[in-house]
């Protein structure tokens, strides 16, 4: 089948929907199908990844609450994409502009695409909950985001499907009255995170790095400062931890919001920041080689990190809402109040004293899994897009 997907989290910076398309990319095109990713651009532009891969970029302006993003403004520009394309299924990653851009499109063109919203972000958990959880409970923000639901509703009837990546994502959304949603959980890069990785210079080069000796716990932070993500919650939990507790962490990674995440960890020897990279092989030795991976955001709808933490054998610390508690319960580890640095401190307390087990390699899902699964649903649509309908 020919698969576009319009892809508003799509970003040269990267992050985890960038890791993941561009996996998308691959397999699916393994598989037989032509895949095909729109995405706002500086300027428009087409980027072939492969004899059945593209990337489609329109040129799009800036988001104004995050500017690593860009976002669809220009509708004729994208009804003008997809009548080209002319997809069989098409995907829209956004709950904004342009998912209802293309149900406008598929009603007015009279489309034979069928159409399914792959949930990769939760607004109200990055945003509406942690700009108002001084003020208001969970609850009270959703009842005065009640037209947000009602947004949602609307997008669940004019789409055939809404993929939810997590447990906890989809109860949510089916408790706000959404009737087309369906889980099929992300996974791991195959054949890469492993525990039998696990490098004893490196775990003491980064613990150097904190100004450690080796018996410290090492903790490992893996994802790009923006708000959401609570690296200066993370930063602060370790040095309330770390009076009690011998505790290093190692942030990996980098944004323009830095300078709030230098701020909190105010001159602490014991943490450090490492810019991000693109070796991911070394990313998964660094990971093997950590105690613990901590991670702050509880509006991941699945977490990659997290779930290379659980490859890789290490301890998971969590906050308790989110994709990312999803795994750390599954996965043998721990979580705490999210937003909270004195809950996550006492979580880094509890993993130091019980000192953190190494887990054999065993299973995990991984991003083969997952695409397995979805082209199934996508196949289950209609009998029109099944596999083997295009050469």
């Amino acid at each position: 089948m020919k698969i576009v997907d319009v892809c508003a989290f799509y970003t040269p910076s990267g992050g985890g929907v960038r890791t993941y398309v561009d996996r998308k990319l691959v397999a699916l095109a393994a598989r037989g199908h032509e895949v095909v990713v729109v995405a706002p651009g500086a300027r428009d532009a087409e980027e072939r990844r492969g004899p059945r891969a593209r990337i489609r970029w329109l040129r799009s302006p800036r988001f104004p609450l995050d500017r690593a993003y860009r976002y669809f403004a220009d509708r004729p520009a994208l009804y003008r994409v997809l009548d080209e394309e002319d997809a069989d299924l098409v995907e829209v990653s956004s709950p904004w502009r342009s998912a209802s851009i293309v149900a406008d499109w598929r009603a007015e063109r009279r489309s034979r695409a069928r159409l399914a919203l792959v949930a990769h972000a939760d607004p109200l958990s990055a945003y509406a909950y942690r700009w108002f959880e001084q003020v208001a409970s969970t609850q009270t923000v959703d009842r005065a985001f009640g037209w947000y639901w009602r947004h949602l509703r609307r997008l669940d009837q004019r789409f055939d499907m809404v993929v939810s990546a997590s447990d906890s994502l989809t109860g949510r959304l089916r408790d706000g009255g959404l009737r087309k949603v369906v889980t099929d959980p992300m996974g791991v890069e195959p054949g890469l995170f492993s525990p039998t990785l696990r490098d004893a210079d490196a775990r003491r080069a980064m613990l150097g790095l904190c100004g450690l000796p080796e018996t410290a716990l090492l903790l490992i932070g893996v994802g790009r400062h923006a708000p959401e993500k609570r690296w200066p919650m993370v930063a602060q939990a370790t040095t309330l931890a770390g009076a009690q507790v011998p505790a290093g962490l190692v942030i990996i990674g980098g944004g323009s919001r830095q300078r709030a995440v230098v701020d909190a960890i105010a001159g602490n020897p014991h943490v450090r920041l490492i810019e991000p990279t693109r070796d991911r092989a070394a990313l998964a030795r660094m990971m093997a080689s950590a105690d613990a991976v901590i991670h702050g955001c509880e509006a991941e709808t699945f977490c990659f990190a997290a779930a290379e933490a659980v490859a890789s054998g290490c301890t998971l610390i969590a906050p308790d809402r989110g994709g990312a508690a999803d795994l750390a319960r599954a996965g043998g580890g721990v979580t705490y109040r999210s937003g909270d640095a004195h809950s996550a401190a006492a979580a880094i307390r509890a993993v130091a004293r019980t000192a953190p087990v190494r887990r054999a390699v065993r299973s995990v899902r991984t991003m083969d899994d997952h695409f397995d699964a979805l082209l199934s649903l996508y196949a289950g649509l209609a009998p029109a897009i099944r596999e083997g309908t295009r050469s």
